[in-house]
């Protein structure tokens, strides 16, 4: 017995059958009979569950783990770890080579590799194939064919044994696999820093003790250019940034290595400089981008300017006709729109790009109506889509960030309308359909919840406009800024260059809402006298940290007797952890909600348990499934594994009648939803939103953050907590400028080579 199995317990043995494999996720269970163990156990066969590949009969395993209880199909043993049994002996060599496994190698063949190579034979040919020239009767074609072959049944072993040897899960260690295959002990021996891009979940101290214990330590160059360039995606990532200051990247570079007696300045400067040259970064000045940053920055410009160069609509209506249309528009809607939405209206039709934006009540999305029904009768369009075909696409084309504000869009105006995602082709790893070879089809867009766009996306959209288009962005600029780098919004704001309308009046649908009210005094960073005080759409309850829990779920309960129902209600929350925290509330209102009976069904994933019925948040985007993130649905079917022919568990989510199906390693994707982050709510709207606000979020409480909580509620807004944590969020406002070029490069674009808009002049002096 070898030294290894000796010290970790384990089960060798023989496949007897398969119960279920997974081959994409390499998830599997099998019944094994057992020829050895130093496991407590006088069972002679075993369950065993985990991650390895196709077991094949003939062949003896060591599975290194534990026995475990499972609640439902009893005693198991969990695999971490495993390795096919490769005999020492020459005799056992000679008969584990000729063995159906490899075909072609016979018993004279193999007598004739062990006899050459040695009892590591197999060891020798994994890493040079070339050990077997000259073996007798061994053609180059089953030579081949046997290095192939011993990689595929030794290779993964031998990777999952030497990644647990660095403390890799047997999860991180499949997902490592998969990626690199047979290359992957080569890179973790010589370069493991790719694995920071390559891999999810492995971040820069993980492979920083990898890369020590290869001796890529202290100032190594490989080191140093690795965290330049974590650094830079990851303040990009998190903070926002489209580009980072030299000082500051520097700074981040020698945190991050800790060791600032060691490297210094010029070490990491000559790396950049390095990365620069080999094409990883780009260095314009004090300015370091990472690639798709600068060219995405780069490329809005270049389109937008290309935009507004459009000159055919100033001139494409008469004053009058665009009156005498809007006067027969406000009688057929028997509403009359105010001076500003007129103007906005006006503006829009006879600009190729313009930008609108307000706070709530004051009427974009009003205007955004105004806009389409004027643009049709203007142009002599008729908004019936069945009018149209492939051939002759309808002209007007309506988006938004998410699925939710999309669908307002489209309750709003009466049309189709999409998310930018689903409107550009977009294939996940495959890309974008639409780009400048292959652009969209239209003559009219609006996209709403533009603050929520970062450059990227912005950049993938204007490239795939056509050249003639007219576009208008609509947004409030003082809700969240996008969870992606850049500013796009506030910087084609700021420029002053790019038409624009800001809604500034409160119309009289919203003078009687105190949501509305309150919304424009936290813009405006004042906490009203009266917050307290009950109206007919606000409530606030008083209440500490540790109430939190007792008092959401009492509102929750009140407003269910109320007749409203699980969809109806929203509870947003800034932070995830502790008493107060989106996953505890969860918990909590899903036994409100939905709680455990014998009708619903119910699967657990780590700790968390799913229902039939439970209200789920969709995490990542998923094109193939047209679902994306921030889209809300409900688990309408649970199916186990013995209930299906492909032998797993199944969740089925019905997003607005959509039914998406999630087996256990999609189970990620989701999480409840009762209770969201404010972030994950922009772009939605709610009938009630309940808000706790307590001290306890003191990292996350800031103005913009309860400003866009606020403005998720379209008819009755709770609040509960205490009102000097809801004072200082509303005191605070962070400055969230992120590093972007986008307005200073339109200023420079524009100014030189276009007509001058309202506003230029400022700029230029």
């Amino acid at each position: 017995m070898s030294e290894t199995i000796e010290q970790k317990k384990f089960i060798k043995g023989k496949l007897i059958h398969m119960i279920y494999y997974n081959e994409d996720s390499m998830y599997g269970v099998a019944r094994i009979r057992i020829k050895e163990t130093n496991e407590i156990t006088d069972e002679k066969e075993v369950v065993i569950t985990g991650l390895f590949p196709m077991l094949h009969e003939d062949e003896l395993y060591i599975f290194y783990g534990g026995f475990t209880e499972h609640p439902k199909y009893g005693r198991q043993y969990q695999v971490e770890t495993f390795q096919r049994h490769v005999p020492k002996t020459r005799d056992g060599l000679v008969q584990y080579l000729s063995s159906d496994l490899f075909s072609g190698i016979g018993k004279k063949i193999a007598e004739s590799i062990v006899d050459s190579l040695g009892e590591n034979a197999i060891n020798k040919v994994m890493k040079d194939p070339a050990c077997l020239e000259g073996i007798p009767k061994l053609s180059e074609a089953k030579a081949k064919k046997l290095h192939e072959s011993l990689l595929e049944h030794q290779g993964l072993e031998q990777v999952m044994i030497r990644l647990s040897e660095f403390g890799f899960g047997p999860q991180l260690s499949m997902k490592i696999y998969k990626t690199y295959q047979q290359e992957t002990l080569d890179i973790i021996e010589t370069n493991p820093y790719q694995m920071i891009h390559d891999i999810e979940g492995i971040g820069f101290r993980r492979a920083d003790e990898l890369g020590k214990s290869i001796g890529l330590e202290g100032k190594h160059p490989e080191r140093i250019r690795a965290a330049c360039l974590f650094c830079l995606q990851e303040l990009s990532l998190q903070e926002g940034h489209v580009y980072l200051e030299y000082d500051v990247l520097i700074n981040h570079v020698q945190e991050l290595l800790n060791d600032r007696q060691i490297i210094d300045e010029a070490d990491i400067s000559r790396e950049l400089i390095a990365l620069y040259e080999e094409d990883k970064l780009i260095l314009d000045r004090e300015r370091i981008y990472l690639h798709s940053l600068y060219f995405a920055e780069k490329g809005l410009v270049t389109n937008i300017k290309r935009i507004l160069a459009q000159t055919e609509y100033n001139d494409s209506f008469s004053v009058d006709a665009f009156y005498k249309a809007l006067g027969d528009l406000e009688e057929r809607l028997e509403i009359e729109y105010a001076t500003s939405q007129k103007e906005a209206i006006q503006k829009a039709l006879s600009s190729p790009l313009m930008v609108l934006t307000g706070g709530p009540g004051t009427g974009k999305t009003t205007v955004t109506k105004g806009i389409v029904e004027l643009y049709a009768e203007l142009n002599g369009v008729s908004l019936n889509v069945k009018d149209y075909s492939k051939e002759n696409p309808f002209p007007i084309m309506l988006a938004a960030p998410t699925g939710r504000a999309a669908k307002r869009m489209s309750e709003a105006t009466g049309l189709p309308a999409f998310t930018i995602h689903r409107l550009l082709g977009w294939k996940g790893e495959g890309g974008f359909e639409k780009d400048e070879d292959n652009p969209i089809k239209a003559k009219l867009l609006i996209v709403d919840e533009v603050s929520m766009v970062d450059v990227w996306l912005a950049n993938q959209l204007f490239k795939s406009l056509p050249d003639h288009i007219q576009v208008v962005l609509v947004g409030d600029e003082d809700q969240l800024p996008s969870v992606g780098p850049g500013q796009v919004l506030k910087d084609l704001i700021d420029s002053n260059v790019i038409p624009l309308t800001q809604l500034v009046d409160i119309y009289r649908q919203a003078e009687g809402s105190a949501i509305i009210q309150l919304a424009h005094s936290i813009k405006a960073g004042e906490t009203p006298e009266n917050l307290t005080d009950p109206t007919s759409d606000t409530r606030f309850f008083p209440c500490s940290q540790a109430q939190i829990q007792k008092v959401v779920k009492q509102v929750c309960e009140n407003a269910l007797k109320k007749g409203y129902t699980q969809k109806d209600i929203q509870v947003l929350a800034p932070i995830y952890r502790g008493s107060a925290g989106i996953e505890q509330l969860n918990k909590d209102l899903q036994e409100l909600f939905n709680p455990k009976n014998e009708q619903r069904r119910q699967l657990a994933h780590g700790e968390v348990i799913y229902r039939t019925g439970d209200k789920v948040l969709q995490l990542v985007n998923n094109p193939d499934e047209n679902v994306f993130n921030g889209d809300i649905g409900e688990i309408v079917s649970i199916f186990y594994a013995k209930e299906n022919t492909e032998k797993e568990d199944q969740l089925v989510v019905s997003f607005e009648g959509q039914e998406v199906v999630y087996y256990r390693q999609d189970f990620n994707q989701i999480t409840h939803a009762y209770c969201t982050s404010i972030h994950k709510a922009q772009g939605s709207e709610f009938p009630i939103v309940v808000l706790p606000v307590v001290r306890g979020y003191y990292r996350m409480l800031r103005r913009n953050l309860i400003y866009t909580a606020i403005t998720r509620s379209r008819d009755y807004l709770i609040m509960c907590g205490e009102k000097p944590a809801f004072h200082l969020a509303v005191e605070k406002k962070v400055d969230t400028n992120r590093n972007t070029m986008l307005k200073q490069k339109l200023q420079q674009e524009l100014l030189e080579t276009l007509p001058p808009y309202e506003g230029e002049e400022n700029i230029a002096k």
